[in-house]
């Protein structure tokens, strides 16, 4: 499900560990949501798509345009 966390997560040169403590997560949930083991609520969803600026769709592979319409 969430591939694309992993890939925008490392071209960003940003370990699981920091993602997790900056969204107030822990590693092993980020580990979880890349490797398709566990799905993010909305509220984890929101939070990841703003630490990123990318839009909701974008983490869920549902568009290739990652822009945030606000």
């Amino acid at each position: 499900m969430m591939r694309r966390l992993k890939s925008i997560r490392e071209k960003r040169g940003i370990s699981q560990l920091k993602l997790a403590m900056d969204l107030g997560l822990t590693q092993n949930s980020v580990s979880r949501y890349e490797s398709g083991v566990r799905e993010a609520d909305y509220k984890t969803l929101v939070a990841m798509a703003d630490y990123f600026n990318v839009s909701i769709d974008y983490l869920l592979e549902r568009t290739d345009k990652p822009g945030v319409n606000r």
